[in-house]
């Protein structure tokens, strides 16, 4: 007898951990598939995720041609911003941005959100070398860019969202953290146009930037075509 509900026990607990996993699985947003060669197997509304390029890819990022062939200073020029706005550059690398993005808001911060250590510690020398004391490093992590909440004018994340692991955690933080007018720029090469460079998982079309975005609460309310190569997405956060 001691045998038999020993084993209707284990059979009991097998079967609520299988039923655990598979409600687990039913509930996530995201689903898995055979890893692509720049991919992590995990999918989101139809798109795959791609790798993160590691902070040892800051060379490229500086690259002397990059202002040529993406036209960094009109999407600078382009911002919805002021002179005292907060802005937070989610995925700011070596701070190609941040440190374009400071002059234009003397009265204001700029937060250089990174899930690398060593790419913080970077960016806050770079801060100290170039004098721009409205710009702070911030330590974020795969789900959370870490700022204060109901702080922020306009987030934006440059060539970055297509990387995010978890894109619906990551967006339902950013919304807590954009002021109640606060707006989301993506900034992505275009999928839509196949001579673009770019291996395909690390462009995006228009259609799946916004079914992702709306997906979490927001809106399309600007698409700049002045880039050359990349769309300029800015979307606003939905009540």
């Amino acid at each position: 007898m001691r045998r038999i509900l020993i084993g209707l026990v284990c059979i009991l607990s097998f079967n609520f951990c299988s039923y655990s996993q598979q409600k687990q699985n039913e509930e996530s947003p995201y689903t898995y598939k055979k890893a692509s060669p720049d991919g992590i197997g995990k999918v989101y509304l139809g798109r795959e995720i791609s790798f993160v390029m590691g902070f040892e890819g800051a060379v490229w990022l500086e690259r002397q041609t990059r202002e040529v062939e993406e036209s960094v200073s009109l999407a600078i020029k382009n911002l919805p911003i002021s002179s005292a706005s907060v802005v937070a550059d989610i995925g700011a690398g070596s701070g190609y941005y941040t440190f374009k993005i400071a002059p234009r808001v003397p009265k204001g911060k700029v937060y250089a959100v990174e899930i690398q250590k060593t790419a913080v510690d970077y960016l806050t020398k770079r801060r100290t070398e170039l004098g721009f004391p409205q710009v702070s490093p911030i330590l974020g992590d795969e789900k959370s860019p870490r700022l204060p909440q109901n702080s922020v004018d306009l987030a934006i994340m440059v060539d970055v969202y297509h990387e995010l692991e978890y894109p619906v955690e990551m967006l339902a933080e950013i919304r807590k953290a954009l002021k109640p007018q606060g707006k989301l720029l993506l900034i992505e090469y275009r999928g839509e146009d196949e001579w673009i460079p770019i291996k395909p998982l690390h462009k995006m079309t228009v259609r799946q930037a916004s079914k992702e975005l709306e997906a979490n609460g927001f809106k399309l309310v600007e698409n700049g075509k002045f880039l050359p190569i990349q769309h300029y997405l800015i979307f606003q956060k939905t009540d």
